[in-house]
């Protein structure tokens, strides 16, 4: 998942928690992770997950009335640096 991913950032923890159940019912493969220090938000978490079921996340999110914060597409090189 770390090369070809996105992020979402919700304004908290509960939205994340709860995105990510709904998002794992739909069998989606996702992953909450800690949001990258270069980013900020209310909430330390964010939802990861493969840029091809980014339709269906916000599918979920739109549906549920979840409030997210911003959707972020990144890759990750071997360095360990994000570049979004």
């Amino acid at each position: 998942m770390k090369d070809n991913y996105s992020v979402v950032i919700f304004y908290s923890t509960s939205a994340a928690i709860r995105a990510e159940s709904l998002a794992q019912k739909a069998n989606l493969k996702i992953k909450l992770i800690p949001i990258p220090r270069h980013l900020s938000s209310d909430c330390g978490i964010c939802l990861q997950f493969n840029n091809e079921d980014k339709q269906s996340i916000k599918e979920i999110l739109k549906k549920t009335k979840l409030n997210m914060k911003i959707f972020i597409k990144y890759k990750f090189f071997q360095v360990g640096a994000y570049c979004g």
